[in-house]
């Protein structure tokens, strides 16, 4: 009995997978896909932003595994879902924060200038003329 791992008389061929089909740009093949990986990483664990981040790095994994088993459109697609993902998990890790910032700033001013005008409400002094007239 053969115990080795994998047989090299069975060697399984996947039928959903593509040939790769390179595209030519001017004379030349496209670049591979970026698969956007480290930016994945860095969002997830600083940026994670509604888990936009942790959801980038699952595209990430994936368009690196399509690349590295050859099936470049499906990298691009995953490449190019993991870079929205990116994208809108550091806009939203950053603009809000800097929008709440604002919100803070500007209450604080208005709160400033609403306690001014108030001080006169507050220190009104009775006249001696409304005392005379009694």
């Amino acid at each position: 009995m053969d115990t080795s791992y994998p047989r090299e008389d069975y060697l399984p061929t996947p039928s959903h997978k593509r040939e790769p089909s390179p595209t030519v740009l001017a004379g030349g093949t496209s670049p591979p896909p970026r698969d956007h990986l480290v930016w994945s990483i860095f969002n997830t664990i600083y940026m994670n932003f509604c888990c936009l981040g942790f959801v980038a790095l699952a595209f990430s994994v994936k368009a690196r595994d399509r690349k590295v088993a050859g099936d470049v459109e499906a990298a691009r697609r995953f490449s190019s879902k993991a870079r929205c993902y990116n994208a809108l998990a550091t806009a939203g890790s950053v603009v809000l924060p800097l929008l709440l910032a604002a919100l803070v700033i500007t209450g604080v001013i208005h709160l400033s200038k609403l306690a001014q005008e108030s001080v006169g409400f507050f220190t009104y002094q009775f006249s001696g003329s409304d005392d005379e007239d009694k």
